[in-house]
């Protein structure tokens, strides 16, 4: 019963739509890019990169809870925040990362910067956003679609942050 209600309480809590770059605008990316394909070593894009001038501060898109702040090779310095909904938001190519602490944080707290950390040197600077739910929506399969068994696990970052 405990576990029910843990769960059902991951649906409830209000989901903000903040912007995750400070300034950025739905000018400062490209709409068609999530899940674009083909999309060098990942085979498609998973998100959307917002791109900035280097340093531009970074915040939390919803308010949530941080379980992972370092670096990975292909993301560089990356965040990894549990959010409303159960959904995962991923924040990637950091300049830096603020040094977040395990725990929670509120919508529009700085997490870092815009860089190019990760597969994103030798690239303009950019925050590479995606956001993934921990459970399939079944409705969004489309078996011609290339990794379409994927594709019901990651929300557009594009309609999440229009609201």
């Amino acid at each position: 019963m405990t576990v029910l209600m843990i769960f059902t309480f991951g649906f409830v809590l209000p989901e903000q739509h903040q912007m995750p770059v400070q300034g950025a605008t739905v000018k400062d990316w490209n709409v068609k890019s999530f899940w674009y394909y083909p999309w060098g070593q990942s085979g498609v894009h998973r998100g959307i990169d917002i791109f900035a001038k280097e340093g531009t501060p970074v915040v939390a898109s919803t308010g949530g809870f941080i379980f992972y702040s370092g670096k990975i090779s292909m993301g560089g310095n990356v965040v990894l925040m549990l959010g409303p909904k159960w959904r995962f938001h991923y924040f990637a190519h950091l300049k830096d990362t603020n040094n977040p602490r395990v725990g929670f944080v509120d919508a529009g707290q700085q997490i870092g910067s815009v860089g190019t950390s990760g597969n994103a040197v030798g690239k303009p600077p950019h925050l590479h956003y995606s956001i993934k739910s921990i459970y399939p929506r079944f409705w969004l399969y489309k078996p011609k679609l290339m990794y379409a068994s994927q594709k019901m696990y990651y929300v557009n970052p594009d309609k999440f942050l229009k609201g």
